[in-house]
C-alpha cells in the first residue's frame, strides 16, 4: 500500500517566499499595471523622477521582450526607491541606470523584434536622458 499523498488545489499563483513590491495580473487579455512611489525626491533627483516616471508609462509600447521589460521596470524602480531615500548613493544609482539603458539599447538598435522606428527614436532618447 502507498502512503497518502497531499494534493493541493489553488485559484491563483501561490508564493513561496518574500513578494514586495510586484504586481500580478492572470487570466486576462491585456493588463496595464502601474505603480506609483509617493516618497519624497531627495532634491537634484527631481528631473530624473520625472524622466524615469515617463519612461516606465510609455515602456509597455516600446516592443520589448517580456523579460527585458521586466528587467527594465525592476531598473527603474530601483532608480526611483533610491531616489526617494532621504540621501540617495549614487553608486546605487548609478548602476540602476546602466541596467535600464541596457535594457533599452535592443530597442535603441532595432535588434529587438517588432522594434518600429518610432520605438527605436524613443529609446534613444531615453537612453540619452537617463545620464546623471
Amino acid at each position: 500500500m502507498s502512503d497518502p499523498q497531499n494534493v493541493h488545489n489553488y485559484d491563483g499563483p501561490v508564493f513561496h517566499g518574500s513578494a514586495s513590491h510586484n504586481q500580478f495580473a492572470w487570466n486576462n487579455e491585456t493588463v496595464t499595471q502601474n505603480q506609483q512611489v509617493n516618497g519624497e525626491v531627495a532634491a537634484g533627483y527631481e528631473a530624473l523622477a520625472e524622466r524615469v516616471a515617463e519612461l516606465l508609462r510609455q515602456l509597455p509600447e516600446a516592443g520589448l521582450a517580456q523579460q527585458d521589460r521586466e528587467d527594465a521596470e525592476a531598473a527603474a524602480g530601483e532608480v526611483l526607491e533610491v531616489i526617494t531615500q532621504p540621501e540617495p548613493e549614487a553608486g546605487r544609482v548609478r548602476r540602476a541606470l546602466a541596467t535600464l539603458r541596457g535594457a533599452l539599447v535592443p530597442v535603441a538598435s532595432g535588434v529587438a523584434a517588432g522594434a518600429t522606428v518610432g520605438a527605436q527614436e524613443w529609446a534613444r532618447a531615453a537612453i540619452e536622458g537617463l545620464i546623471v
